[in-house]
């Protein structure tokens, strides 16, 4: 096994204070897993920002190269599968918490996090979506099985503007639901629409009642911010309806009553994409590689280089992020 040199953004901390810098590694310092991956691309997002400000929830020992998402080559394999010399995404489990992650250039993982590109995709196509998108099309098919469809009627999506919401927006809207976006970034109203929301509102349409139940507005919703918006949305939406449910930047708690449940018959539904199996996720990039493509997300996408990775992350923190931000270690 020979050692390679290469770039990272590490963290580490430095008078109580978290630090992230590019700094030169070897692979001879990763750990020893079953697959050593040069990573192309990776993508930015929420949890990765978490881990870069020291949050112990998300990792624990550092120095720590973050990165939840990777895509490149397959540079050794010692199962054979997959094979040296192919492309591969990585994305969830443990990388980029506590297993050096996607902003170095090269990752090394168990096999068993390995899922193939799909074919017609590059790697900066695949981290476009990356971690978010993959949500994404996770709560669209929850909300599928649950038997949703458009002529129920209105579908709400909460962080509309986020990484996650913001492909929610353009997929649901390609399978003809009618999409109301709601986002505290009216500045991105415009945009929203150009991925096919019908309607743009604010968040203080899911601003604190304390009513337990409020008018049926919304058929199903895609809830990406949980907290007290969840809350509210829960309140509005029609009998028999459901909400996925996949994120907390508005926090974890969840105070609400059961009477949504019990009257309405509405179901909370909650997505995870990290620990779901394999095929689940190789099923979903299928999809988004065929007919969940979202194009008008792929054409917004930007790029960023390491060295822009920590105002980048700062920006999720203080809630100013929106779209897709994909990193490049070629720039």
């Amino acid at each position: 096994m020979t050692t390679t040199e290469f770039k990272a953004w590490r963290v580490q901390e430095q008078d109580g204070e978290y630090v992230g810098s590019e700094q030169t590694l070897s692979t001879g310092d990763l750990p020893a897993n079953e697959v050593l991956i040069r990573v192309s691309h990776s993508s930015l997002n929420y949890k990765d920002a978490l881990s870069a400000s020291g949050n112990k929830g998300v990792t624990r020992n550092f120095p720590h190269t973050p990165g939840i998402d990777a895509a490149g080559k397959v540079i050794e394999s010692a199962t054979g599968e997959p094979s040296v010399g192919s492309q591969v995404i990585v994305t969830g489990y443990d990388l980029g918490m506590n297993t050096d992650g996607g902003f170095g250039e090269y990752i090394r993982v168990p096999a068993s996090w390995c899922v193939a590109l799909p074919k017609g995709w590059d790697s900066r196509t695949a981290m476009i979506y990356g971690t978010a998108g993959l949500t994404a099309g996770l709560c669209v098919q929850k909300l599928l099985k649950m038997g949703a469809t458009p002529d129920q009627g209105k579908v709400a999506i909460s962080g509309a503007s986020g990484a996650v919401g913001s492909v929610a927006v353009e997929l649901l809207s390609t399978l003809g639901f009618e999409v109301v976006a709601i986002s505290g970034k009216q500045d991105h109203a415009d945009e929203l629409k150009t991925l096919g929301a019908s309607e743009v509102i604010g968040r203080d349409a899911l601003a604190a009642e304390k009513k337990p139940m409020l008018k049926p507005v919304f058929a199903n919703a895609v809830d990406t911010v949980g907290g007290q918006p969840l809350a509210e949305l829960l309140k509005q939406i029609q009998p028999g309806g459901s909400v996925s449910c996949c994120g907390l930047v508005a926090g974890p708690q969840l105070e609400t009553t059961v009477l949504p449940f019990i009257l309405r018959g509405v179901n909370l539904l909650g997505v995870d994409s990290v620990e779901i199996p394999l095929a689940e996720k190789a099923a979903v990039w299928e999809k988004f590689a065929g007919e969940w493509a979202c194009p008008k997300t792929e054409a917004s996408a930007r790029d960023i280089g390491r060295g822009q990775l920590d105002d980048a992350l700062k920006a999720f923190l203080r809630g100013e992020s929106s779209g897709k931000i994909v990193l490049d270690h070629s720039l």
